[in-house]
């Protein structure tokens, strides 16, 4: 068995894309996933079960637009991976004073090369953009609302589906996805 972190994108903004959280578990759970656990209503969600994570994104998808008739991108990342995303974050100073600021973004598809070089030309008011593996971290010195990187210039240079926390909720998946870790599968006991 394995955690998996799932980041689902754009539901629940401005009343659209509606998933209340407790048929997102059920959901979960009805795809044979356990230890099915939401944070916040923006979409994130850690279980565990079989498969492989791109797999996990595509049934996830299939079944939200069955079951709630829409497609929004899903993002699944193996829960292994968080700790690295953490110890990551380029910005560790701005994430204690300005967590809500600063953001990670995962995409569908490793970011197409040269993506933080053209997301950096379009920066705007302080904004800073680098990159630590697969994921993108983006400070926003000002306004997220105001900012030029909207969703759409972001999945266009990226070249796939972009979604993106804030540092607060990647340290909450990351308690989270370290309380799922199934029984006899901790670190240190493989």
């Amino acid at each position: 068995m394995t955690t998996f972190i799932a980041l689902l994108r754009g539901i629940n903004v401005s009343g659209h894309n509606m998933i209340p959280m407790v048929g997102l578990r059920e959901l979960c759970s009805g795809l044979g996933y356990d230890q099915v656990a939401t944070y916040i209503q923006s979409g994130n969600v850690v279980f565990t079960g079989a498969g492989k994570a791109a797999a996990v994104e595509s049934i996830l998808e299939e079944a939200i637009e069955k079951q709630f008739g829409f497609n929004i991108p899903v993002i699944v990342r193996m829960a292994e991976q968080w700790p690295s995303y953490l110890k990551g974050n380029p910005f560790p100073e701005l994430s204690e004073r300005e967590p809500n600021h600063v953001l990670m973004g995962l995409s569908k598809a490793r970011p197409a090369k040269g993506a933080v070089a053209a997301l950096r030309e379009r920066a705007t008011a302080g904004e800073q953009i680098e990159m630590v593996g697969d994921a993108l971290w983006i400070y926003f010195a000002d306004s997220i609302a105001r900012s030029k990187l909207s969703p759409a210039v972001l999945d266009r240079l990226v070249g796939s589906s972009v979604t993106a926390r804030n540092w607060r909720t990647v340290q909450q998946l990351a308690s989270m996805a370290k309380a799922a870790v199934p029984r006899g599968r901790e670190p240190g006991n493989d």
